[in-house]
This record gives structure tokens, C-alpha cells and sequence, in this order.
């Protein structure tokens, strides 16, 4: 024991007296010393004393829709860690294609007895879903927290990236390189993140370049999510002329940019690209990718805040907390190339 004591102050930075007081749980140390001792035992892998291990004040359901997508973990990440700094201990639960699925998840929840649930981009964003089992969490009564996908009459607090705000900058930023001819790749219409990344759009090139509704229709290529997903639709729209392509993902901008490569065009000699997330790696793709960064860290910390207030007794507002996207700028964005010159016709007639 002597020997452990000499190794914890000497992580700790501290005396061995000092060491004894903290495990012994006495008074005569300021919380930094005590936490600075507390954080050696763990570093050297020494098991906390029983009456220094941190209670749990509950466990709290984490439901996303899956891991591929690196947003997602970005997002388990942050909520994870900010419900362990509350002192929650977070169930993550990932759906997958033919496993299980978000409404049994939620009965597993339930049967764990946790104290609240954070929905990531689940089937409160698919307005085709039934909002009933939101509104049976709610009448339990159990705090929820919905993140990206409003669906109106819940009484929860949603958390989103501002979709309109997205699909305009990504606009206005191409139209600003040149660019006149620009699609619009996203996934299903039937998700409100969708539905408002597509009005942005819509609003940004009547704005810009005085483009109807009806002429906009040709130019928008709604698919499924993913990287096949983006290559097929990108591909529909450089056949039709787009030199700017505005995605609903990174993967999906991923996707656009090999259709392009296979075409023998660059990226962004002859087509430009911007993407949506931000997620981790796409500063190091070939090239580094423009994107509408969500503010995850940002948007993490308010679904948590929400949800431990509303745990608390504190009730958090009913209402929807739109936070900004950021434009970031990379490389597979560039001025719109020169119109090619077709030569003249020099056979006799």
C-alpha cells in the first residue's frame, strides 16, 4: 500500500499525507488537489474506494440511426460525454438495416427505467412517421430531446441545424465563383432536414440568377443517402450540365466526386462540390472537401442541457433551437470553368 501511495502522489503532484487524506475522504484538501489525486488512481489503474466512486443520477437512452456516417458518432460522442460530466450514464443504441429497430429500442429503454431520451435524426425527422410514440414518451410522463427533425405538436425541445440557412449559403457560394448551372443532390423528400435544406436552395437561386421553380425541378436529384447514392445523382446532373453540385451529406459529396473522376472531369477544375456535416476526415479527402459544418459540439451540449433541466424539474422551453451552419471553404470548390468553345461547322454543305 506504501508503494501505491508513493505512486499516486507522485502522479498527483502532491504528498503522500495529501494522498491519504483524499482516499480517506477527510477534509483539508481543495477540490482541485482532490480531483488532481482522484484522476491518478484512474491514470494508474487503481479501483476508486467505494465511498469515492461517482453515483450515477440514472441512466439516460442515446438512440441514433446508424455509424456509418461519421456525424453520427460525432454526435454519441459529444452527448456521451457531456451526460457523464452531469453525472448520467448514457445508453447508446445504433440502429443498422434489418436490426433493431428505434420503437424497440425505446421499450428496452423503458424497461432499464432511464430517466430521459436523446433521439439523433431518428423518425421524428420523417414526417411520414407516426408522432405518437413521441407524444406516449411525453405523457409518461418522460423527458425527450428530438435533434435534427422538427415535427410540430410534441411537447419536447428540438434541436437542429438551421437546413434553409445551409442550402442558401451553399448557393450564394457558388453562384459567387460563376457558377450558373447548379443541382441539388440530397436523400428522401419525406425528411424535414430535406425538405429545408431544399426551400433554401430554391429561395438562394430565384435570389441569385432569377430561376423559376419549374426550371429548379430538373436540377434537384433526391436519392438515398450515401456515398452510391450521391454517384448515381451527381452523375444525372453533370449529364444536364451542372458545373456546381450542392449535397445533402459529405458522403454523398464523396459519392459526387468519384461520378465526376469517372467522367474524366476534376474536381474543381470542371465541377464543384460542397458538401454537408463537416464530419470528421473531410479536411484530408482528394480534394479537401467545401462543407456546411453542423455545430455539433454546440448542438450536443443544448440537447443535454435540455434534457438534464427538464430530469431536474427546471422545464426546458417547448420549442425549436436553430443553430448555425458555418461555411467552410476547401479545395473542391473554384471559380465556374469557361464556357468550352464548340467549333464551327467548316464542311461543305
Amino acid at each position: 500500500m506504501r508503494a501505491r501511495m508513493a505512486d499516486i502522489a507522485r502522479q498527483a503532484q502532491v504528498s503522500e499525507a495529501t494522498v491519504s487524506r483524499v482516499i480517506n475522504d477527510r477534509p483539508g484538501v481543495s477540490p482541485e488537489t482532490r480531483q488532481a489525486v482522484l484522476t491518478a488512481l484512474d491514470v494508474l489503474g487503481y479501483e476508486r474506494p467505494e465511498r469515492l466512486r461517482k453515483r450515477s443520477a440514472g441512466l439516460v437512452g442515446l438512440v441514433v440511426p446508424e455509424l456509418e456516417n461519421p456525424i453520427f458518432p460525432a454526435f454519441a460522442q459529444v452527448i456521451e460525454s457531456t451526460l457523464a460530466q452531469s453525472g448520467y450514464t448514457p445508453v447508446l443504441c445504433t440502429q443498422s438495416p434489418g436490426g433493431v429497430t428505434e420503437d424497440e429500442y425505446v421499450e428496452m429503454l423503458l424497461d432499464r427505467q432511464v430517466s430521459g431520451i436523446i433521439f439523433v435524426s431518428g423518425l421524428h425527422a420523417d414526417t411520414t412517421s407516426d408522432r405518437e410514440r413521441y407524444l406516449r414518451l411525453v405523457g409518461r410522463p418522460l423527458p425527450i430531446v428530438l435533434v435534427n427533425g422538427f415535427t410540430a405538436g410534441i411537447d419536447a425541445p428540438f434541436i437542429s441545424c438551421d437546413d434553409e440557412l445551409a442550402g442558401d449559403l451553399a448557393v450564394s457560394h457558388l453562384v459567387a465563383l460563376g457558377h450558373r448551372r447548379i443541382g441539388m443532390i440530397s436523400g428522401p423528400n419525406r425528411f424535414t432536414p430535406v425538405k429545408r435544406k431544399l426551400a433554401g436552395y430554391r429561395v438562394a437561386l430565384k435570389r441569385e440568377l432569377g430561376i423559376a421553380d419549374s426550371d429548379v425541378d430538373e436540377l434537384v436529384e433526391l436519392t438515398l443517402f450515401g456515398v452510391e447514392g450521391g454517384e448515381v445523382a451527381a452523375d444525372h446532373l453533370m449529364a444536364k450540365g451542372a458545373t456546381g453540385i450542392v449535397c445533402g451529406s459529405d458522403l454523398m459529396a464523396l459519392g459526387a466526386i468519384r461520378a465526376a473522376r469517372r467522367r474524366g472531369l476534376s474536381v474543381p477544375g470542371d465541377v464543384s462540390v460542397i458538401g454537408f456535416d463537416d464530419s470528421p476526415l473531410m479536411a484530408f479527402t482528394d480534394p479537401p472537401l467545401t462543407t456546411l459544418r453542423q455545430p455539433v459540439t454546440a448542438m450536443a451540449v443544448a440537447a443535454v442541457r435540455s434534457l438534464v433541466d427538464d430530469i431536474n424539474g427546471h422545464g426546458s422551453p417547448r420549442s425549436e433551437y436553430l443553430f448555425r451552419p458555418e461555411l467552410v471553404v476547401r479545395n473542391s470548390t473554384a471559380v465556374a470553368p469557361a464556357r468550352r468553345r464548340v467549333p464551327a461547322d467548316t464542311t461543305a454543305a
